[in-house]
């Protein structure tokens, strides 16, 4: 496990693009693997997670090729995945898990999912109980937990799920395995989450039909034509470049191609509401997904109290929120966010005993956090815990600290965003 020492970061100007989506592209992935021919995903994602989606589809029979940033797939159609030699390994990608299995309910292949350390505490039981009542045979570690073992059948029942959660990966996964169903499944969510799938699904001309928080999908999807696909950058990575400018006195950065899908700008809403100079230019419509460039300028922010129901749309940025709430006028509170206690870490935990290193006052909730702001922190030995977002955003706050800050564990960051600590040092 790597360390990294960062500094300050003074006045700068740039102009940057950032990685591909990841959500993005591990849909692009599954149904391209799943169409009736062949499909080009150009500039797609190259972090660890999207590769563990392309290697599981590799090893269920499907011919993938990379040419410089072009993946070239060759569908093998709705019922050609192969029976595996091996073990899948999801490696650290919950969404890899979650939304193979929807698809692999609706396969007659049995097929053991396995994932590493992290991977393996997080929960299951959210997908294997909608999928075992269409009918999948599904056994899990304490019925909760990695490794997975699915039976597929070509005769799932439909199914009509009133979710607890507002989680994108539990909505994919119900609708993939509705493409297979013998009816119209129904899913329905307490608070919108992302809905890249719903929009990728109608750019295919799938039978799907969305009325806000409940999405309908007729099965026995006979076949997914082939198609070209152009992912755009992703803006759970612009999100920490947003929040160095923010915070450094004088700077300006230009974030060029990045998917402003609304279910995803909670976090850029929020910093907006908070006093932030954030500018979207250039917009269009790309592959049914909005694109922009986004424009940033250094701000005084003011404090926030964020609510259970604006958690969904900026979930993977919250420990980041964290970090910026240090240096506002007054104290935010987070609420409603238990479910970053699931995540690659404890998220909670890990942000809040890292920032109080810094000399952060920051107080741990049962689903969130309290932050006084106005902070001037210091440096520090700190630990992603070897997560990603906790990595990156500790990077962030090690940007405003006058001397070296030390991360721990810092390669995790490839999880995510290849390439993350040579864009952070070439601003």
């Amino acid at each position: 496990m790597k360390e990294i020492k960062v500094y300050k970061k003074n006045k700068f100007n740039a102009e940057i693009e950032v990685v591909p989506d990841k959500s993005i592209t591990h849909r692009a992935v599954m149904l391209a693997s799943i169409s009736c021919g062949c499909s080009e995903i150009q500039n797609f994602s190259e972090s660890k997670d999207c590769w563990s989606t392309i290697n599981a589809f590799k090893n269920l029979g499907v011919k993938i090729e990379k040419n410089k940033n072009v993946l070239t797939v060759y569908g093998i159609g709705m019922y050609g995945l192969q029976q595996p030699t091996k073990e899948i390994d999801a490696g650290n990608s919950g969404t890899t898990v979650r939304l193979l299995s929807g698809i692999l309910a609706g396969n007659e292949i049995e097929v053991t999912i396995v994932g590493d350390e992290s991977l393996s505490k997080r929960p299951m039981k959210r997908i294997i109980e909608p999928l075992s009542l269409m009918g999948a045979k599904i056994t899990a570690k304490q019925e909760n937990f990695l490794p997975l073992k699915i039976l597929g059948t070509k005769q799932l029942k439909p199914l009509t799920w009133i979710s607890e959660l507002s989680s994108a990966q539990v909505k994919s996964c119900i609708l993939f395995a509705g493409m297979y169903a013998n009816g119209e499944t129904v899913y329905q969510e307490p608070v919108k989450s992302r809905d890249h799938t719903e929009r990728m699904m109608k750019l295919l001309n799938l039978p799907i039909e969305v009325y806000d928080r409940r999405i309908v999908i007729k099965g026995k999807v006979n076949k997914i034509e082939p198609f070209k696909i152009k992912i755009p950058g992703d803006i759970s990575a612009a999100s920490y470049f947003i929040a160095m400018c923010l915070l450094s006195k004088d700077s300006n950065v230009i974030i060029r191609d990045v998917c402003i899908n609304p279910t995803r700008m909670g976090f850029v809403n929020t910093l907006l509401k908070m006093g932030a100079q954030i500018n979207i230019t250039n917009y269009r419509i790309e592959y049914n997904e909005p694109v922009g460039d986004i424009i940033v300028k250094s701000s005084k922010l003011r404090s926030i109290k964020i609510e259970p129901e604006d958690v969904p749309s900026m979930i993977d940025e919250l420990p980041l929120l964290a970090v910026i709430a240090t240096q506002c006028d007054g104290v935010t509170e987070i609420t409603g966010a238990k479910e970053l206690r699931v995540k690659e870490t404890d998220r909670i935990k890990a942000i809040t005993l890292e920032l109080q290193k810094m000399d952060a006052k920051i107080i741990e909730r049962p689903d969130g956090m309290i932050i006084m702001g106005n902070t001037k922190l210091k440096p520090a030995i700190v630990d992603s815990y070897g997560d990603h977002r906790i990595a990156m955003s500790l990077a962030v706050a090690g940007s405003i600290i006058d001397a070296e800050t030390i991360i721990k564990n810092s390669d995790c960051v490839d999880i995510s965003f290849p390439g993350f600590w040579e864009l952070y040092n070439s601003i």
